[in-house]
């Protein structure tokens, strides 16, 4: 699992598979699915994340892998 997050453009991407993005789907406003050739998410990507998600700052940002 990977997460960035790019600061200058308010853009957060969380992907758990390093396989090739084959389509994308927007599935609400500024969100973003990733799939890969087999259909499968692979991804999401979030727009103006720091206006989506309570607290959010690049500081605060803990991703949890099992």
């Amino acid at each position: 699992m990977d997460a960035k997050y790019d600061i200058e453009v308010d853009v957060l991407k969380i992907s758990w598979s390093d396989a090739e993005i084959a389509e994308s789907d927007s599935v609400s406003p500024g969100v973003i699915l990733d799939y890969d050739s087999q259909g499968h998410v692979i991804g999401i990507e979030m727009l103006n994340a720091s206006k989506k998600i309570k607290n959010f700052t690049s500081n605060n940002l803990t991703i949890n892998v099992e």
